[in-house]
């Protein structure tokens, strides 16, 4: 019989690993970045609304007939040996905005070796969770508002324990093309189990994100702001390496005001050359950035930058984000115009 500390010792690594909300759920990987672009911009943006067609991932409302016939394939090396990708397809019907989208988010938690009650070997096991998508956006007639959603399945293998679910991303986006201003609420996993692991029910990883951009006029940089899990509040945990302690030997923790939990929600970004061939990307995670610094040490976690060039029918893009001094990722993408 395996061992159910060590396998509850695993559950738990995983979801601080991929932690949105301090590993409050199941299914934590729904919520990470779908594509070198997204993590590029310092993750979770829902306005763009163009050829990328890993943005319908996040946000249904930003399906459009652009990514008619475009294939993305997206791979990350994570943290501690994790690997992860996405893939997405979208198939125009109609030039009436009957475009339809497909996307797959993919995690590989990599081998594990068990043990039984005795510390005897048990041999190895491996760890995995898969979501298939089918989404569809909608241009409310004669507004510049536009609406979608993605139905999801899901399926996820721990050793041998497995669990199926379903859920609901929704989104609404709008345009004003005369400023070049986008503004999208993305309402994500909405849903339940259908099969649970050892019978306990858990919660999906609801997130609500706000985001906001616009193109400058005279520059040719398009500004991103996001604002992430607006569905908690507050948001931050205190850091056990910033306790104050006095002369007495009281300690008091540290204490998180308004501003420092509206910075937590904030996520900002910048491509530069945003409708050329060759991009640059810059963005900054202010959570990331506070949960995973270390005191009196510079190791820059919360920025991330890449890079996209399109040569003739693909398109490549590459992504570095910083995490902590111990652990960084790379984000691979190609999107691939099969028209």
């Amino acid at each position: 019989m395996r061992n159910p500390l060590i396998l509850t010792l695993f559950f738990c690594s995983c979801a601080l690993a991929l932690a949105q909300v301090g590993g409050e759920s199941t299914y934590q990987f729904l919520n990470l970045i779908s594509s070198p672009r997204q993590a590029a911009l310092g993750g979770k943006t829902i306005t763009n609304y163009d050829y990328d067609v890993t943005d319908g991932i996040y946000n249904p409302a930003s399906i459009n007939a652009e990514m008619d016939n475009q294939l993305a394939l997206n791979y990350s090396s994570y943290l501690g040996g994790i690997s992860y990708g996405t893939a997405a397809y979208a198939y125009t019907w109609d030039r009436r905005l009957q475009t339809f989208h497909i996307g797959v988010t993919y995690i590989n938690y990599g081998s594990f070796d068990g043990y039984d009650l005795n510390g005897i070997s048990t041999g190895s096991f491996n760890g995995s969770e898969t979501a298939l998508s089918l989404g569809y956006a909608y241009n409310i007639p004669y507004t510049d508002f536009y609406i979608g959603a993605n139905l999801k399945l899901i399926t996820s293998q721990l050793e041998i324990y497995n669990s199926i679910g379903g859920a609901f991303d929704f989104g609404a986006l709008y345009i004003n093309e005369k400023l070049d201003f986008r503004a999208a609420l993305s309402v994500r996993n909405v849903g339940a189990q259908f099969k649970t692991y050892a019978g306990l029910n858990e919660p999906l990883p609801l997130e609500v994100i706000l985001g906001l951009s616009q193109t400058l006029q005279y520059v040719p940089i398009r500004w991103h702001l996001t604002f992430e899990n607006l569905q908690q509040w507050p948001i931050a945990r205190s850091n056990p390496a910033r306790i104050e302690t006095d002369l007495d030997g009281n300690q008091t923790p540290e204490k998180i005001g308004f501003v420092g939990e509206l910075i937590r929600h904030t996520i900002i970004g910048a491509e530069l050359f945003p409708e050329k061939g060759f991009n640059i990307r810059l963005g900054y995670s202010f959570r990331r950035a506070e949960e995973l610094r270390i005191e009196d040490q510079r190791n820059f976690s919360g920025l991330s930058f890449g890079v996209g060039i399109k040569m003739n029918k693909m398109r490549f893009s590459y992504t570095h984000a910083r995490y902590t001094a111990a652990g960084n990722s790379s984000f691979f993408g190609l999107q691939i115009d099969l028209r």
